[in-house]
């Protein structure tokens, strides 16, 4: 029988509630922590702030690990705290103040006898909570509340008679609130006058740090990347990560099992049902179901997944409830990710046909909201490949499977497109895959079904996007079968086609007008129409540097960069090949894509530098990138550059070998006939056949083109001096041609005249010579000159020109008793910037470990760097190489 109130104003004990039930001494004791549990100081220090606040409220989801936080740090305060965990039947005040009042005397608390306690369920005096903000206030020190598991309290008479004790308690209460949910007290008052400590989910989450504490002291010891990994994983949730720790204990290999464990099938997953699913009403539960297939999803998606509407208010209520749906802002949700694994598992158990479904409406109402990646994830979810290829090609995306961050993810996304796909766009998309690929049998053939589809389709408006996809796609093809003349009629096509495509989606991808020109180049400077090529490529290279016109750009400066070396500058094509080559290093991506064509022209560049290893590497790289036969500009870049190469080496045959062109192509190149032509009649030359090596040259134009310089001197070396000289005049005048041209000229005139007696005028253009190649370190042309020109070039003042770059200068490294000074030997590779700075610190006397400090480089580096000055300067040690150096008027 329960006391009246009277009874209980009189002093008696109360051993029960005003329903008659008797206390529980559990629900007023604070839970004992467990032998691994991990004291976490960071959060502790933060509680400490509770002594100042009248209201603290540690707020975060199931098995966050509020409550033993809050009893490890109610434990070291070494004072009575008043602890009170509530339950369902909490919820009526009577009971919830009889209860509290129960927790208050348990720790021996002096409150009067005259507050009393509550003798009906359902309310409470008022007068009672007044004598007890009053007994509290006149307290010697605030007295420490807890309240836990607060979230069960849901009346707001409750929520507004506390808010009473503790406004009126002052400086005599001190309440900590452990809960799930947001409480119904006026929080925003405290926040403004700074009388509230708060704890959140987030903050409550592990650091990776003390992850890895927690799994120590569960006897498991983990590298600190797996235990990163986990931590990502879970999002720090405590109770997972202690699920995952005992479970991985029972394992042979914990580490596999942290790294791979199954969370719908673990001890997580019961845990994640019963206290956050299953609470939640029938409605709710389907809901979270459904929207487990998001990665992230705003009301409106929500509904369109479950049907119905009246989804918004839910998901805002389960992220107040910390029910493991995070707000992301902007009405857009996500599930915690151990959360949203199990739902889904438990979606494919229960309706295991729905789940494809759910796919197909989140990829239909993703698609009209204009989110394109997100739509080609769900519909490939959905194995509805027509519409996951029509968003592609609808939103003008085709470009992406050739260039931009997600290619590659792109590319593995449609390689699992079956055959049941027939639209167009499905098409399409197979061409682009096969025509990435150089495979232009297989590309024109899917090419050309969507063409015809789109054709049945005439009049539709809706497919223009598409038609302008296959332009792009055409102009490739074009480009890959060296067909000039296909490409430029495409590309007149595809600027009308710009004009019935809407402009925001020419906008949101310029990747395909880049991709356009940047084939539409290739193939201009493939049929010889150098400035015609120039003009797009520079369009590409010169415009907005994004993401996803990387690629094109990289293509477009390599091209360019080709160009001006056939034009003969070096520099210039040395420029824009390494800014390719920068592009491509800050694509960062897995596998290496494009030509290959600024490593190419860079070979090109070191050979005729005679850096030879440099050039071999070069081209290997190129080789790795692009194999041959699969871009014709590429191909016979490679070949003419491997080509100059072994010639360099002394092995003609194989150089004319090389120089044979591997590509099919629908029209010829001349510039790569050409050079074809003259590395022939070198090789015939070099091979003692003079007459074979004229007679290659005679269906080379001699029209004034910029390889005219090595025509000519390929007529003079088979010993035709009016061919050679009629060459020249043909390209007297020509613009655009650059230093390399200029240098191969005054070589082939030099050497004319001084066959012809005329060794003033020899000189004379071999000083201009060496003038215009010392810039560009061009010394190939000097070394092919013959023994003539070489002699010529020991004596003053040539010598002195082509000292220190060309030339070794008198006064070297004398052998042993030699009576004469020995002839200079060529340099045959230029040293580095880097290796300079390196040589001068060594004439320092500085020590490695001194360079390596001084220039900001590892000792390895720098011990790298000396070899190859050694190697370059033909010396092996230090000292040696400082008098090189001298010797060389390096320093």
């Amino acid at each position: 029988m329960a006391t009246t109130d009277d009874d209980r104003r009189t002093g008696q004990a109360a051993y029960a509630d005003p329903l008659g039930e008797p206390f529980l001494h559990t629900r007023f004791a604070p839970p004992a922590r467990p032998a691994t549990f991990l004291r976490r100081d960071r959060l502790l220090e933060h509680l400490d702030q509770a002594a100042r606040t009248p209201l603290t409220m540690v707020n975060g989801s199931a098995g966050a690990g509020k409550t033993l936080l809050v009893a490890d740090w109610a434990a070291r305060l070494h004072r009575p705290v008043a602890w009170m965990t509530t339950e369902a039947e909490d919820d009526s005040s009577g009971v919830f103040w009889a209860h509290l009042l129960q927790a208050l005397r348990a720790t021996g608390a002096p409150l009067p006898d005259a507050i009393g306690c509550p003798a009906d369920a359902d309310r409470v005096d008022h007068g009672l909570l007044a004598r007890l903000a009053a007994a509290l206030s006149e307290a010697a020190g605030p007295l420490l509340v807890v309240l836990d598991e607060f979230d069960r309290v849901t009346a707001p008479q409750i929520a507004e008679e506390l808010e009473f004790v503790l406004h009126h308690a002052a400086d005599g209460m001190r309440l900590v609130l452990v809960t799930r949910t947001e409480p119904l007290l006026p929080l925003h008052r405290y926040r403004v006058a700074g009388a509230i400590t708060e704890i959140r989910d987030a903050e409550l989450a592990f650091t990776p740090e003390e992850a890895s504490a927690l799994l120590d002291l569960h006897g498991l010891h983990l590298p600190a990347e797996a235990t990163r990994a986990l931590v990502t994983r879970t999002r720090g949730w405590a109770a997972g990560l202690r699920l995952c720790a005992l479970a991985a204990r029972e394992t042979e290999d914990p580490q596999t099992y942290l790294k791979e464990f199954e969370a719908a099938r673990s001890t997580v997953a019961d845990y994640l049902l019963a206290e956050v699913l299953k609470r939640q009403p029938a409605r709710t539960q389907d809901l979270l179901l459904r929207v487990s297939v998001l990665e992230r999803f705003r009301p409106e998606l929500a509904d369109a997944l479950t049907g119905r509407g009246g989804s918004e208010p839910v998901l805002a209520g389960l992220h107040r409830q910390n029910a493991f749906v995070e707000d992301l802002g902007h009405r857009w949700y996500r599930l915690h990710p151990l959360f949203a694994e199990i739902l889904r598992a438990h979606l494919r158990e229960r309706s295991p046909e729905l789940e494809p479904e759910l796919h197909r409406r989140a990829a239909v109402w993703l698609r009209e909201t204009g989110s394109l990646s997100e739509t080609l994830a769900h519909g490939a979810a959905a194995g509805d490949w027509d519409l996951t290829a029509g968003a592609l090609v609808d939103d003008l995306a085709i470009g992406q499977l050739f260039t931009g961050l997600r290619r590659d993810d792109l590319d593995g996304l449609f390689r699992s497109m079956g055959p049941e796909a027939t639209g167009a766009a499905a098409d399409l998309v197979r061409a682009a895959r096969d025509l990435a690929r150089c495979d232009l049998d297989h590309g024109l053939a899917h090419l050309r079904r969507a063409e015809r589809t789109l054709a049945d389709a005439a009049g539709d408006g809706s497919a223009a996007a598409a038609r302008l996809s296959c332009a792009l796609l055409d102009v490739l093809a074009a480009r890959l079968s060296g067909s000039p003349g296909a490409a430029e009629l495409v590309a007149r096509t595809a600027e009308d086609l710009r004009g019935e495509v809407p402009e925001h989606l020419l906008r949101k991808h310029p990747e395909l007008a880049a991709l356009l020109l940047t084939h539409l180049g290739s193939a201009r400077l493939w049929a010889g129409r150098l400035d015609a090529a120039r003009a797009v490529l520079s369009a590409v290279a010169d415009g907005p540097g994004t993401a996803a016109t990387t690629l094109p750009r990289e293509e477009s400066l390599g091209h360019l960069a080709l160009i001006d070396y056939l034009n003969g500058w070096p520099g210039r094509a040395e420029r824009k090949a390494r800014a390719a080559l920068g592009d491509a290093e800050r694509r960062l991506e897995p596998r290496p894509s494009g030509t290959g064509l600024g490593h190419t022209v860079l070979a090109a560049v070191a050979v005729d530098r005679d850096e030879l290893a440099q050039a071999r590497a070069l081209l290997d790289e190129a080789a790795e990138i692009c194999p041959a036969g699969r871009d014709p500009v590429a191909t016979a870049g490679r070949a003419l550059a491997c080509a100059r190469l072994l010639l360099a080496r002394g092995d003609p045959q194989a150089a004319a070998a090389a120089a044979e062109l591997s590509v099919a192509a629908d029209a010829a190149c001349p510039w790569a006939q050409a050079h074809t032509a003259l590395i022939a009649s070198a090789a015939h030359l070099a091979e003692g056949r003079p007459d074979s090596a004229s007679k290659v040259l005679d269906d080379i134009p001699c029209d004034g083109r910029p390889y005219a310089a090595e025509l000519a001197w390929a007529h003079l070396a088979a010993g035709n001096r009016d061919a050679a000289l009629h060459t020249l005049d043909a390209l007297h005048g020509h613009n655009g041609t650059g230093p390399a041209v200029a240098v191969r000229t005054a070589l082939v005139r030099a050497r004319a005249a001084h066959e012809a007696g005329d060794t003033d005028t020899a000189r004379r253009l071999l000083a201009r010579a060496l003038l215009q190649a010392r810039r560009d370190r061009l010394r190939r042309p000097f070394l092919d000159a013959g023994p003539q020109v070489r002699l010529l070039l020991e004596t003053p003042p040539l010598d002195e020109l082509a000292a220190g770059w060309l030339i070794l200068p008198p006064g070297g490294k004398d052998a042993p008793g030699a009576a004469a000074p020995q002839v200079s030997p060529l340099v045959v590779e230029e040293l580095s910037g880097r290796e300079r700075d390196v040589l001068l610190r060594l004439s320092r006397m500085m020590s490695t470990e001194e360079i390596a400090a001084d220039l900001t480089l590892s000792v390895n580096t720098v011990k790298t760097h000396l070899k190859s000055v050694y190697r370059k300067l033909a010396v092996n040690r230090r000292s040696d190489a400082v008098r090189r150096a001298r010797e060389l008027r390096l320093l």
